[in-house]
């Protein structure tokens, strides 16, 4: 079963302010007794309420954390990494609903983004904006394109990645990505164990109200390759930075990685 936290969250919100409030009214006017104890419910609802509201508000409106599971943003994020979202930036929307009610920005070429998954609303995915609206992408030989232009990629070195007990060589590379520099990861030519993405796509149209996005990771990722586009409406926030930065598998003394923290997005 799914937790719906945003739901959960205004429950406990609206549960604990309505209690709090019908207190309020039924002793307004009334001589306090100092000595009286309150029931439990009531206890708790009058010192929660104001901790849930300033979080939902928080949460639903300016930022909120988000922890990466996966590798697919590597070498850009890593798994691990918690990040905190800027949900101020594409829009201000009621929680729960989802409903816009203030339009501020657009995701943009390049930026990563965190949002809810075409496939099931249920799972959140962060991954980089590739395709906008009306752009015309194509990816030949691992190299994107995107309107006829170039993404120019530039050979950084070596590195390695593993999964489930493998470790397969990786190529990194710098990509310029409409002025957006930033690291990406291919499987290394002569690495059988890579789980290698190869097929190519052009021309590729990006229709009103959508995005097209991919991770950096591009031969480990799943992404708009495999589940298609992103609708606007789908768009939780943009990434920020990383705030904190655990590694489950490391020694109790050097899970932090404090070198993480802090890193823009």
């Amino acid at each position: 079963m799914i937790m719906d936290f945003p739901l959960v969250l205004l429950s406990l919100t609206v549960f604990s302010g309505v209690v709090t409030f019908i207190n309020w009214l039924l002793h307004r006017g009334k001589k306090k007794d100092p000595d009286a104890k309150l029931p439990v419910i009531i206890d708790y609802s009058r010192s929660l309420f104001p901790v849930f509201l300033i979080v939902l508000l928080l949460r639903s409106f300016l930022v909120q954390p988000y922890t990466v599971p996966s590798g697919s943003l590597l070498p850009t994020v890593v798994p691990g990494d918690l990040i905190l979202v800027n949900q101020f930036d594409y829009g201000l929307r009621l929680p729960v609903w989802h409903k816009k009610i203030l339009k501020i920005s657009e995701p943009k070429t390049g930026q990563i983004a965190l949002f809810y998954w075409p496939v099931n609303h249920h799972f959140t995915f962060v991954k980089r904006v590739i395709g906008v609206p009306g752009d015309r992408i194509s990816y030949i030989n691992k190299v994107l394109y995107i309107n006829g232009k170039k993404m120019k990629q530039e050979f950084v070195g070596q590195s390695t990645e593993s999964r489930d007990g493998i470790t397969w060589k990786v190529d990194k590379y710098e990509e310029n990505l409409n002025g957006v520099k930033h690291g990406i990861y291919m499987c290394a030519k002569d690495n059988k164990f890579c789980p290698v993405k190869g097929h190519n796509f052009y021309n590729l149209v990006v229709p009103k109200g959508k995005y097209f996005m991919m991770g950096d990771n591009r031969d480990d990722s799943d992404d708009s390759r495999d589940w298609g586009f992103v609708s606007e409406k789908a768009f939780i926030g943009k990434a920020m930075f990383v705030w904190m930065s655990w590694d489950s598998k490391a020694p109790w003394d050097k899970k932090i990685r404090w070198n993480r923290i802090g890193t823009s997005l």
